[in-house]
């Protein structure tokens, strides 16, 4: 059980041609954390981009079928993972629910939204897999919930390996539409950044990984 990345160049290209992912490698970026990062990722950008939106939603509903093909139902994580598990669950024909970051308080003060997931074989929709732990965490609520939970279905992930320790921990398994290695490469051949930064970037993930 991992991260495993499709690697697909085309949601690649489609992230980067609308500024869902910034590449930065000689101004990095800071993250809350305080990293400095050469790559900035908002992929809630794609909501507002209909031919690059078509391509995610696509992308995540082969990725589903490849993962899961006998899913029951798509659930988001809340809040980036919502509407992506809706738009995926529309073009695969299945229902959709997502689960809240903790239970309401009031009315039922329940944490999952949508019809019972008891029985079902539910994947979680995730718009980013970084070190693991929230998409891990809604996976674990639906299986307390009843649900069978393979786990995870991304639109994009930074490779990490602490990532994919989490998953196997959890027993969970993911599958990325693309990660960072793809959007790099993509981003050299379009021009977004030169040859020699792709190192840099390269260098930036296996820093991260060895500091795990």
């Amino acid at each position: 059980m991992s991260v495993i990345s499709l690697s697909d160049k085309a949601a690649a290209k489609a992230l980067l041609s609308i500024g869902a992912v910034h590449l930065s490698p000689k101004e990095p970026f800071t993250w809350a954390s305080g990293i400095k990062s050469p790559i900035y990722t908002d992929n809630r950008l794609v909501l507002s981009y209909p031919e690059a939106r078509k391509i995610i939603e696509e992308r995540i509903a082969e990725a589903v079928k490849g993962f899961c093909p006998d899913a029951d139902i798509l659930m988001g994580t809340s809040t980036a993972g919502i509407a992506h598990a809706a738009l995926a669950a529309d073009i695969l024909g299945l229902p959709m629910g997502y689960v809240r970051s903790s239970s309401k308080d009031h009315g039922l003060r329940s944490r999952i939204e949508g019809k019972s997931v008891e029985g079902l074989t539910a994947v979680v929709i995730e718009d980013l897999i970084s070190t693991g732990g929230s998409c891990i965490e809604t996976a674990q609520a639906l299986r307390d919930a009843g649900a069978t939970v393979p786990g995870v279905v991304s639109i994009f992930t930074y490779g990490l390996d602490r990532a994919g320790e989490k998953f196997t921990a959890a027993g969970f398994s993911a599958v990325s539409v693309t990660d960072i290695t793809a959007v790099a490469e993509v981003a050299v051949a379009e021009g977004y950044i030169g040859a020699d930064d792709l190192a840099i970037i390269e260098r930036f993930r296996a820093e991260l990984n060895a500091g795990k």
